[in-house]
C-alpha cells in the first residue's frame, strides 16, 4: 500500500452502543451488527484494510473488513495508518518464530495461531522446510503473495502449501481451493513427537496434516499407558496410540473412519519401531466401540478424541449429547482401575459444559471416576486473552473404578 492509499483508507465506524473500550483494551474484532453499515460501507470490497473508528470518529486502528462476514472487522494494527504488506507480515512472523524457537528444539510446530499471533484468521503450521498456510479470512487471501514471501524470508522454508478448505472460509465467502504455492514435496513428512514418528500428509490430509495442539496431552496419556493396552478412538494418523506405544504401552488399537489416515498411522508405527504392537480398525467410532464391547474387549487406557461435535452455538446441544454418548461407550471399554481420556476441540462447548456432559456419560456407564488432570492445547497454540474461542481444546484425564 502506498502512502497515498494509506491516507485515503476507508473509515468504518462503530455504532454508539458498541463497546469501543473493549477494542481499545485488546478485543480482536467487531461484529457486523456493531458497525454502521450504510450503503458506502457495504460497498467496500471484502478484504480491504480500513480505519476502524469509534462512534465519535476517533481512530481505533487498522482493521480488515468484510461486510459479508459476521465478523466484519478484524483488528490488524493499533496504528490506523499501518502498511499491511510484506514487511508487516515479516514483523509478525519474526515475533511468532522467536516464541516457537524458545519452546521447541526442532522446527515442527504451529507458527501462526490466528488472532493470538496478531494475524486474524490465519493459520501456519511448520514442518521443517515446508509450511501449510490456511488463509481463512478475506484480507489474508487477498495478500497471500506478500504473506508467503515474508514466510519464506523469515523462516527459510522452501515449500509453502495453501490449504483453502474448511467452514471458516465458507463463512468469509471464500472458495475452497488448495494448491502448492512454492517448492515441492514428495509424500508425507515424518514428524518426531514424544518419541513417536508421525507421517503428515500436507497436501491430502486433514487440516494441515497433523494436529500439533495435542502434543502435551499425547505425552501425559503416554505416561498413563505404560504397560497397558490402549484404544485410540478417532485416531487420525495415530496421535495418542503411537505416543503411548513409544512410551511403553503393550499394545494399541487405533480406530478411525479414514483408511488413508490409518495407513499413515501404520507407517508411523513402522517408523517408530512398534509395528508389532500396533493394530488398526477402520469404522464408525460409535459403532466400533459398541462392537468392541460386544466382543468383551477391555483396555487399560482408552482415548476418545473426536472432531468438533459442536462447531457453533447452534450445534451445541446436539454436540453435548454426542460427547455424552462417546464418554458412555468409551468408559465401558476401560478395565477396572484403568484410564480414560476424553477430548473436545469445540470452542462452542466450554470446559464446564464439556466436563458435565462427559461425566454424565461416564456415570451412565455405571463407572466411578477420579479426575486426574485437565489438558489444553500446547504453547504453540497461544490463547488470545480477549477471545474465548481461542481456548478451544479440552482434555479430561480420568481414572475409573470397577
Amino acid at each position: 500500500m502506498t502512502e497515498t492509499e494509506s491516507e485515503t483508507r476507508p473509515a468504518v465506524r462503530l455504532r454508539p452502543n458498541a463497546n469501543a473500550q473493549a477494542i481499545r483494551f485488546g478485543a480482536p474484532w467487531a461484529y457486523v451488527d456493531q458497525l454502521v453499515m450504510d450503503r458506502r460501507t457495504r460497498a467496500i470490497p471484502a478484504g480491504t484494510v480500513v480505519e476502524l473508528q469509534d462512534a465519535e470518529r476517533r481512530p481505533l486502528g487498522a482493521a480488515a473488513f468484510n461486510a459479508n462476514s459476521k465478523i466484519a472487522a478484524r483488528m490488524l494494527d493499533r496504528d490506523p495508518a499501518a502498511q499491511v504488506g510484506e514487511e508487516w507480515f515479516a514483523d509478525r512472523l519474526s515475533r511468532a518464530l522467536a516464541l516457537r524457537e524458545t519452546l521447541f528444539d526442532a522446527p515442527f510446530y504451529r507458527l501462526i495461531h490466528a488472532e493470538a499471533d496478531g494475524m486474524p484468521g490465519v493459520i501456519v503450521d511448520r514442518f521443517d522446510a515446508a509450511a501449510v498456510v490456511q488463509p481463512n479470512a478475506a484480507w489474508a487471501e487477498a495478500r497471500l503473495p506478500e504473506l508467503v514471501a515474508a514466510l519464506r524470508a523469515v523462516t527459510g522454508v522452501a515449500t509453502v502449501i495453501k490449504n483453502g478448505s474448511g467452514r471458516a472460509r465458507v463463512l468469509e465467502g471464500l472458495p475452497e481451493a488448495s494448491e502448492l504455492l512454492s517448492g515441492g514435496i514428495e509424500g508425507p513428512v515424518p514428524v518426531r513427537m514424544n518419541g513417536a514418528t508421525y507421517l503428515a500428509d500436507l497436501r491430502g490430509g486433514q487440516k494441515t496434516g497433523l494436529f500439533y495442539d495435542q502434543r502435551p496431552n499425547h505425552a501425559f496419556a503416554a505416561r498413563l499407558g505404560r504397560g497397558r493396552t490402549v484404544l485410540d478412538v478417532f485416531s487420525h494418523v495415530g496421535g495418542f496410540a503411537l505416543a503411548a506405544l513409544a512410551g511403553g504401552a503393550d499394545h494399541a488399537l487405533a480406530v478411525d473412519s479414514s483408511a488413508p489416515a490409518l495407513d499413515l498411522a501404520r507407517r508411523g508405527a513402522e517408523a517408530t519401531g512398534v509395528a508389532g504392537a500396533f493394530e488398526a480398525r477402520k469404522g464408525d467410532a460409535f459403532e466400533t466401540m459398541a462392537a468392541l464391547a460386544d466382543e468383551g474387549r477391555r483396555f487399560g487406557l482408552v482415548i476418545c478424541d473426536p472432531p468438533a461435535f459442536a462447531p457453533n452455538k447452534q450445534a451445541l446441544e446436539a454436540g453435548l449429547r454426542a460427547y455424552e454418548r462417546a464418554a458412555r461407550l468409551a468408559a465401558g471399554l476401560v478395565e477396572p482401575g484403568g484410564f480414560l481420556v476424553l477430548c473436545s476441540c469445540s470452542h462452542a462447548a466450554d470446559l464446564a459444559r464439556f466436563r458435565e456432559a462427559s461425566l454424565r456419560g461416564v456415570g451412565r456407564a455405571e463407572r466411578g471416576a477420579q479426575l486426574l488432570a485437565t489438558g489444553g492445547a500446547g504453547p504453540d497454540h497461544p490463547a488470545h486473552p480477549y477471545l474465548a474461542e481461542s481456548v478451544y481444546l479440552k482434555a479430561l484425564f480420568l481414572r475409573l473404578d470397577g
